[in-house]
């Protein structure tokens, strides 16, 4: 299975959609938490380029948000990058 990175607020309603999706698909996700800023704050910026959460990575690919990973499984290639 692929390896999922997601960065994530606690009290974000979006990063608990996209976790639940991924965790009905039987992702074992590395959740960084970012609700206090710091180093990972930093790193998610600079590799996704985009200052919101949850931003999702499948395999070192940034695939976007919540919003993103949803659209990702009404098209049917959300099976596909995660069996990669």
């Amino acid at each position: 299975m692929a390896k999922v990175e997601m960065y994530l607020k606690t009290t974000c309603p979006y990063c608990v959609r996209a976790q639940q999706l991924l965790a009905h698909k039987g992702v074992d996700l590395v959740a960084y938490n970012i609700d206090a800023g710091g180093p990972k704050r930093e790193e998610m910026i600079q590799r996704a380029g985009r200052m919101t959460v949850p931003q999702i990575f499948i395999d070192d690919q940034h695939v976007g948000g919540c919003d993103d990973l949803f659209a990702l499984e009404r098209q049917g290639r959300l099976d596909e990058l995660l069996a990669a």
